[in-house]
């Protein structure tokens, strides 16, 4: 007993070893071992908050989650908010969720979100990630972009200035309901204490960057399990700025294992995410 206790203890401390050595990879989804009636009482049972629901097109529903764990860490980061809300997605009979230590270094927080991944997987489970053959390592994460010249985290979109956080979300309120037709608020969480709440928007119409209209492009690029916990869009209000992440990045960090030649099939998506957006503020 003793020398089987040793050896599974040697083999831990290489195993350790060798993923420190060469540099542990993640990949941005996970899918779980839940059936799809159990997940909203699966998450609020492990202390999770449901933020949003959103049907995107037939077959597909989305639950955004968050919770005083994912509030913290937001808080500790600059524009860390977008880490504050976690997507879990039903396609069909598959359940499946945003991995929180690849969206964590992505979105460059102070942890990696390790004890709400904990927290998340019991609740939901995991049968296995996806979403890159290979994955990316914490530093390719955390500097990532797609390939030189294109937008990293620090390179947002600018939607629009205001004199205030209120005169902000006045204005993105007032753009809600005018623009109806084409963008749905999926969620709202505000950093406590903070001038800063992440607002999840879906994309509802049938423009270039519309959710019915790019969703089947990128399932058809990558299969299944299908990358459905990709949406929402993120829209960030910080004191009176309104931004959002570049749709050149958050397409490819979604989808980090695009071909050039897929990326180009999907051109006009990302200037059209943004003129969508915009055009809430203007």
């Amino acid at each position: 007993m003793r020398n089987r206790l040793l050896s599974v203890l040697l083999l831990t401390i290489i195993s350790t070893s060798m993923a420190v050595a060469g540099g542990e990879r993640f990949k941005p989804y996970i899918q779980a071992s839940v059936s799809p009636s159990e997940v909203e009482a699966k998450l609020t049972t492990a202390g999770f908050k449901i933020a949003g629901t959103y049907e995107p097109y037939d077959g597909a529903r989305l639950i955004t989650i968050t919770s005083p764990g994912l509030m913290a860490e937001a808080a500790k980061s600059e524009r860390g908010v977008y880490g504050a809300v976690l997507r879990v997605a039903i396609t069909g009979d598959t359940v499946s969720y945003t991995a929180p230590r690849y969206w964590a270094h992505a979105y460059r927080l102070a942890s990696d979100l390790g004890d709400v991944a904990v927290v998340l997987e019991g609740a939901l489970g995991n049968t296995g990630t996806f979403g890159s053959e290979k994955g990316l390592k914490e530093k390719d994460l955390r500097k990532y972009h797609y390939m030189a010249m294109m937008p990293h985290f620090d390179d947002p979109v600018t939607l629009g200035s205001f004199d205030s956080y209120e005169a902000a979300l006045t204005a993105l309120d007032k753009g809600l309901v005018a623009k109806s037709e084409s963008v749905k608020q999926v969620y709202r969480v505000a950093l406590e204490g903070k001038e800063a709440c992440i607002i999840g928007i879906g994309m509802v119409g049938q423009e270039d960057g519309a959710d019915g209209v790019i969703m089947p492009v990128l399932n058809g690029f990558t299969g299944e399990p299908l990358h459905t916990a990709f949406l929402p869009y993120e829209i960030l209000v910080s004191g009176g700025d309104v931004t959002m992440l570049h749709g050149k990045f958050r397409i490819a960090l979604s989808f980090p294992d695009l071909s050039m030649g897929q990326f180009m099939k999907i051109r006009n998506a990302p200037s059209a995410i943004k003129d969508i957006a915009k055009s809430l503020v203007d």
